[in-house]
């Protein structure tokens, strides 16, 4: 539905504010439009149509109209009760007026009268004669008070749903309880999401839950999408509409087979913009006899805009908590969203600390191309922080060819001095978990690599335990959510000693004292950069035997 024109013509005495209707009607005047010096239209067959609530709009027969000043734009936008609109710039020699022109090329129903006929915006134009008299047009002319019971629902208790399900389901629930009859609604919002391309909320009738799907990325690829409505909506066609009764219903889309075997009379999808105009799906079937009423569907598109910015609210929320998870970890994104967003925020915590890097990437980076070694270190990538994230664990940042991770010990308890105590058993039972895991999956990784007849990955592993300054630091306006201190740098150190030692996972003292009597103690070592020997331990299956 375009943004209504006011124009002269009063709204006929006979249009009842109470309901939403649209009147057309002969202007019986003749209508001239005016733009930079030039008649943009000249007709006698002006049509007007008269909507609720809206002032009224001249409708002109192409034939009058100079379409050589009209250059087609790729604007679009929907009305359910009118069809998608097609529109036109303006351009006058230097002068033009940006969408300032449109028609409804293939109308619904309700609207067929008006079919090939252009309009303009009466603001964007220079001048208007009616019978060759100049018009002075008045913005409010022509509107009338109303008061959309929907409208008013969504300003009043709309705005108190938590959630985008929460919000649909209250809708679907107000819009039934007014007597508009819906049987099914949906809402897909695309995403920023690297698996998932967008969000859906699917309510139905007499379900106590919103159904609320995850559309992935290779989704777009697949005959429902491609077959589906949504598609021509999202490339800018407009909306959809198809009335589902009678003998020989329309099934140009799969969904609407389906819809008709539940007995739905009609069917709208419509886009719905957010702020930023990006294009969401409104969908709505019912099962009504005589499909929607105008009167429905236009309290239902007067309410879009308000239902857009409230889902928008939403799906902002959502995007932030997956950009969060998946740049900074769930962990850390949770205490970011919570207020720690200052440099110098953060806290003094004990966890086990994960390092882990990539034996040769430099050389291997220099040997195989771009698209190929990112392709190796994804794989070691997924193997580690997988089985990092599978154990509970946070992944804080890649290194290069490394990556940094830990397990926040739990709490335990106060002492009597008052300071927070803490259990380490559980963070390093499942470390050494996730520690096993990975190594079972870099197992998988390379006898994939060796039937692709590529060499194997090799890589150092170092499990640590200590105190750590968790929080931001960084520049003024850019900071990083990490952790820092000498915990951290022994754990680097403790990763190196793998290369001499030759084993691929070594564990420190701090750490074993948590688990005694699990691992194998491989002697005491020095660190670079570390005062005095620490004890350096390894899983029993990984250390080295007695004939090397």
């Amino acid at each position: 539905m375009q943004e209504a024109a006011p124009l002269a013509p009063k709204q006929p005495e006979t249009l009842d504010s109470s309901d939403y209707r649209i009147v057309i009607e002969p202007s019986g005047k003749r209508v001239k439009v005016i733009f930079n010096g030039e008649t943009i239209a000249d007709s006698n067959r002006a049509l007007v149509l008269h909507e609720t609530r809206l002032p009224a709009i001249y409708y002109l027969p192409r034939e009058d109209v100079a379409l050589r000043f009209l250059r087609a734009s790729d604007h679009r936008t929907y009305c359910p009760f009118k069809g998608t609109a097609n529109y036109w710039n303006v351009e006058v020699g230097a002068k033009s007026a940006e969408n300032a022109a449109w028609s409804y090329e293939d109308p619904i129903e309700e609207a067929l009268g008006i079919r090939g006929y252009i309009a303009f915006y009466w603001n964007k134009m220079d001048a208007w004669f009616e019978e060759d008299q100049a018009v002075e047009i008045d913005p409010g002319e022509g509107l009338t008070e109303y008061s959309n019971p929907l409208a008013a629902w969504m300003l009043r208790e709309a705005w108190e749903a938590t959630s985008s399900a929460e919000l649909l389901d209250r809708l679907g629930r107000q819009l039934n309880e007014a007597g508009f009859d819906i049987s099914r609604m949906n809402v897909i919002i695309p995403t920023l999401h690297p698996q998932m391309a967008s969000n859906a909320f699917v309510w139905r009738r007499g379900e106590t839950v919103v159904d609320e799907r995850d559309f992935p990325h290779y989704g777009l690829q697949s005959d429902a999408y491609l077959k589906s409505p949504l598609m021509p909506i999202f490339e800018g066609a407009g909306g959809i509409r198809r009335r589902l009764e009678g003998p020989n219903p329309p099934t140009d889309y799969p969904i609407l087979a389906d819809l008709i075997k539940e007995g739905a009379t009609d069917y709208v999808a419509m886009p719905m913009r957010f702020s930023n105009g990006k294009i969401n799906i409104f969908t709505l079937s019912t099962d009504r006899p005589g499909g929607f009423t105008t009167e429905h569907l236009g309290q239902i598109h007067e309410i879009l805009p308000i239902l857009s910015r409230l889902l928008e609210v939403h799906a902002m929320h959502r995007m932030s908590r997956t950009l969060l998870d998946t740049y900074l970890g769930a962990y850390t994104g949770q205490r970011v969203l919570n207020g720690l967003i200052k440099r110098g925020d953060g806290e003094d915590i004990p966890a086990v600390i994960w390092y882990c890097d990539l034996r040769g990437s430099t050389a291997l980076a220099d040997s195989i191309s771009r698209e190929d070694y990112l392709d190796l270190i994804n794989r070691f990538f997924e193997a580690m922080a997988g089985a990092v994230l599978d154990r509970g664990g946070e992944v804080l940042k890649f290194i290069g060819d490394g990556l940094l991770a830990i397990f926040p010990m739990e709490k335990a308890g106060t002492s009597k001095e008052g300071k927070d105590m803490f259990c380490g058993r559980n963070a390093c039972t499942e470390a050494l978990e996730a520690a096993r895991d990975a190594l079972a999956r870099m197992q998988d990784v390379n006898a994939a690599l060796a039937e692709e007849g590529r060499a194997p990955l090799r890589f150092g592993l170092a499990l640590h335990l200590g105190d750590l300054s968790y929080g931001n630091i960084g520049s003024s306006t850019r900071l990083d959510f990490t952790v820092i201190g000498p915990a951290t740098n022994e754990a680097a150190r403790i990763d190196s000693l793998t290369k001499e030692l030759g084993v691929a996972l070594l564990i420190s003292e701090d750490f074993e004292s948590y688990i005694p009597d699990s691992l194998v103690s491989l002697g005491h070592h020095r660190l670079r950069g570390v005062t005095g020997d620490k004890e350096i331990f390894t899983l029993p299956e990984l250390a080295p035997t007695a004939d090397g």
